[in-house]
């Protein structure tokens, strides 16, 4: 009886380290960390994405926000989000894109 209770704890070790593993190798290949961007570069990068918006102070803040998130901003004050797919591909709590 002692011998097939230590057997199965054994082989149920195994397989729990295995899923363990497997669902931290998923974790770190579905998000892989961004370089951080150097200082002042979402500062001024952010700066001619918002030069034309009407709120500007909160044009500011998502912008930079999405810039440390993603260490890159689209060029020009709108659109050309192609050029930057995780800053396209941010959404704020009510499923709408979160950077301007």
């Amino acid at each position: 009886m002692k011998v097939l209770v230590a057997s199965l704890l054994l082989v149920s070790l195994v397989l729990s380290s295995c899923f363990v593993e497997e669902a931290v190798a998923t974790a770190a290949a579905a998000s892989p960390p961004s370089p951080m961007p150097p200082p002042g570069f979402c500062e001024s990068k952010c700066a001619v994405r918002c030069s034309k918006a009407g709120r500007q102070d909160r044009c500011l803040k998502y912008c930079g926000i999405c810039c440390r998130e993603c260490s890159c901003v689209p060029s020009g004050t709108y659109g050309n989000k192609s050029e930057c797919p995780c800053y396209a591909n941010l959404k704020n709590s009510k499923d709408q894109p979160k950077c301007p």
